[in-house]
């Protein structure tokens, strides 16, 4: 699982942590936490585990906003039924292994007898040892408000006594078909999946940036398909950026694309709007396509590398296409029917220029040619 996950954010050109810490490597850490939670009289112990006493921590809920009666209980499946839990909402800490959890497969030591950790205590036990307390920014999905972060904030802060996270990022559902992927409903698909159908994982990558992180997807395949187009057409002004010539400026036009540039840090700044920032490329690429001496395109191809520092769509490792000699004989030829106004003939030759897998695009500054 691990060699799939890295292989799949490899491919989505996401950027490997620092540090990756498997929960079975932090025990004596989790333990350490659950100590702390007895001495400040957070946490009890029964004869299956235990647990962390929910009414013992003031304002429980202040993540989720729910009332302590509304908490959902037993939010996973594995939930043993004890009898000797003080209240319904209380979660476990620890488990031992009996009853249920007799054979349980992976096991530790630990001052409650043999067992293992309750499903949130790993991430306390981790985000503590390797960020400190607080660390600036904790993500999750939205499902995770009402219970994981809800527990976790609640261990975090009972141990530490200090804040777990400054700010707190949620994202929403990706759906498909307007539900949630499914196995059963075989709407349920891998990244490989995406690819064998032709599609490059980083199409996916953009689809996901048009919309709001806070906002819900619907993924289709027609979707899908027009990020792909999107993502072409980007991969294509880099292209066409760096097929440019090359030419001297003035300060006054490097100053234009300042405006771009700020409207892109606003976007992200204002809660991560990234489709308001792929819309700022956007304009970028329209100025230029309407205006080629809008500025150098050397200029021009830093600016769009800054913004993909970002959106991490690949495009600084589009490489300059190396044209053939032919290729750029045809091109000429070209050139001198069109100031020759032979229309039909300058046809011809970008016809048989893009057969040959390259394109022709006309800018004041003459014809730029690039790979297709």
């Amino acid at each position: 699982y691990t060699r799939a996950f890295l292989a799949d954010i490899h491919a989505l050109n996401i950027k490997r942590a620092q540090r990756i810490i498997p929960a079975t490597s932090a025990i004596r850490d989790q333990i350490v936490i659950i100590k702390k939670l007895f001495a400040g009289g957070y946490a009890y112990e029964t004869p299956e585990a235990v647990y962390f006493d929910v009414s013992k921590f003031k304002n429980y809920t202040k993540l989720s906003r729910q009332r302590l009666e509304e908490k959902k209980t037993r939010a996973r499946a594995e939930v043993i039924e004890d009898p000797a839990k003080k209240h319904p909402q209380d979660f476990a800490l620890w488990f031992k292994r009996i009853g249920k959890f007799a054979n349980h497969t992976m096991h530790w030591p630990s001052p409650w007898g043999d067992g293992f950790p309750g499903w949130h205590i790993e991430c306390s036990a981790i985000s503590s040892s390797a960020l400190g307390q607080p660390f600036d920014i904790h993500t999750g999905g939205v499902d995770h408000i009402s219970v994981h972060h809800t527990n976790e904030i609640a261990q975090s802060e009972g141990a530490f006594k200090k804040p777990l996270a400054r700010f707190w990022m949620h994202g929403e559902f990706l759906l498909v078909a307007d539900s949630k992927m499914a196995k059963s409903a075989e709407t349920f698909f891998t990244l490989q999946e995406l690819e064998k159908k032709g599609f490059d994982p980083l199409s996916y990558r953009y689809l996901i940036l048009t919309t709001h992180y806070r906002s819900r997807i619907n993924f289709t395949w027609e979707s899908l398909a027009g990020a792909q187009q999107s993502l072409d057409r980007l991969r294509g002004f880099i292209h066409t950026l760096l097929a440019a010539p090359r030419r001297q400026e003035k300060k006054e036009k490097q100053n234009a694309l300042k405006k771009y540039k700020k409207e892109f840090e606003d976007a992200l700044a204002n809660d991560l709007d990234t489709p308001r920032a792929l819309s700022v490329f956007w304009s970028v690429m329209h100025a230029y396509n309407t205006n080629a001496d809008l500025c150098n395109p050397l200029t021009l191809l830093k600016l769009a590398y800054s913004f993909d520092t970002v959106l991490g769509l690949g495009l600084a490792d589009i490489k300059k296409a190396v044209l053939p000699a032919n290729i750029k004989k045809l091109a000429a030829r070209r050139e001198l029917c069109r100031q020759e106004r032979k229309w039909k003939e300058a046809d011809e030759i970008r016809l048989k220029i893009e057969k040959v897998g390259f394109r022709v695009r006309d800018s004041k500054s003459g014809p730029i040619l690039e790979k297709m």
